[in-house]
């Protein structure tokens, strides 16, 4: 089971091959096994607003995920 790699939660949607979405928290992020490799909030009107800035350093290897 995937954790919400902002909040923990294990209230994690798949909505497309390597996407989740977090049903706690709102956000959407790419995994490819326990490895995530980006984060995403998603606006009110449908838009993502990447929060890699917020979750890696420079241009740091995928963290992990508790699965």
């Amino acid at each position: 089971m995937m954790n919400c790699p902002n909040c923990q939660s294990k209230d994690i949607g798949k909505i497309g091959t390597n996407q989740y979405y977090c049903w706690n928290c709102c956000i959407e992020f790419t995994a490819s096994g326990n490895k995530v490799s980006s984060v995403f909030q998603v606006e009110e009107d449908g838009t993502l607003h990447s929060l890699n800035d917020l979750f890696f350093d420079d241009c740091p290897p995928p963290f992990e995920t508790n699965m």
